[in-house]
């Protein structure tokens, strides 16, 4: 699994939409642990509170976290190794830092949404975690604004 999708899967274990949070479920929890060969962490919570936040959403609080992560070297190139899942997030999550690739992992404005994604555009520039729902549903919203302004404005004349 690379880290890009390690972390995004990670930030998106609440759904905002949905109104679940993975966390809150024992079982959900254990099998995604499992699905990423992880293990649980105590501080789990905290720490995706403050990626989260990194990222840019604007509802979860800055925070200052700080995990064991050693640096291994056996033969072969160094590697970031954790003992948990809190670690093995956070090293993902230095590594894209490390390499310019933090700035792309955002969460989508949408107050119904707040979906995490990586923005694989070519300028970065990408605001939404998909354009067929959230971009179209925001457009529409600004598109029916602006008519209702206009005609007001017609209207006072």
């Amino acid at each position: 699994m690379s880290d890009v999708d390690l972390v995004v899967d990670f930030l998106n274990t609440v759904d905002h939409a949905a109104h679940t949070d993975v966390l809150d479920d024992p079982e959900a929890w254990l099998a995604w642990l499992a699905a990423h060969e992880l293990t649980d962490s105590a501080d789990v919570r905290a720490v995706r509170g403050a990626l989260r936040a990194a990222a840019g959403d604007p509802v979860s609080s800055p925070a200052a976290v700080s995990v064991p992560v050693t640096v291994r070297l056996a033969g072969g190139p160094p590697r970031l190794v954790a003992a948990d899942v809190a670690g093995a997030v956070l090293a993902a999550a230095s590594r894209l830092a490390v390499r310019g690739g933090w700035e792309r992992v955002k969460i989508c404005p949408a107050d119904d949404c707040r979906w995490a994604f990586y923005d694989r555009s070519r300028n970065h520039s990408r605001t939404w975690c998909s354009m067929q729902v959230c971009g179209n549903r925001e457009k529409a919203r600004a598109w029916r604004r602006r008519s209702e302004e206009q005609l007001r404005d017609r209207v006072d004349q």
